[in-house]
């Protein structure tokens, strides 16, 4: 989604919101310092295949997704990354890897992390590697609908 149909749909639910553009980064964690945003305020989002189907993970950049806990949450039989080649085409205009944690855009149920609900801002991918949008947390919930559950794990662990 170009950040000019991110900012059509967000002005069209009343949402506060700013831009931040920063330098080309690729991973969460890049995007983060270069955007001089704390990892746990930076949603990053993983797409899943959950059972066969698409599905939209959102979580803390400093965090990394716990697929077993995911699993047993959401009594899955089978949770795995799904391949960029299996996805891409759902997300037009959107750079691989950028797409912003609208599932409800794109008919794709989305999974918030529970540690996104600690931060009352957060940023995330605007559709480009060097677009953010920063809002406020409850606005997200409010607009996106996540269904929110605690799956996630300190990066390293």
């Amino acid at each position: 989604m170009p950040v000019k149909l991110l900012k059509e749909y967000l002005d069209s639910k009343g949402v506060k919101y700013v831009i931040i553009i920063h330098s080309t980064a690729y991973t969460a964690q890049e995007i983060a310092e270069s955007a001089h945003i704390p990892g746990k305020a930076l949603a990053k989002t993983v797409i899943l295949a959950i059972d066969g189907s698409m599905a939209m993970a959102v979580l803390p950049a400093s965090r990394k997704v716990d697929l077993e806990a995911l699993k047993r949450a959401l009594g899955a039989k089978t949770i795995e990354l799904a391949e960029e080649k299996d996805f891409i085409g759902r997300f037009p205009g959107c750079e691989a890897g950028a797409m912003p944690p609208f599932g409800n855009l794109y008919d794709i149920p989305v999974y918030s992390d529970a540690t996104l609900a600690e931060c009352s801002e957060i940023a995330f991918n605007a559709g480009t590697h060097w677009e953010l949008v920063k809002m406020a947390c409850n606005d997200f919930s409010r607009i996106v609908g996540p269904r929110v559950l605690s799956f996630s794990l300190p990066m390293g662990d």
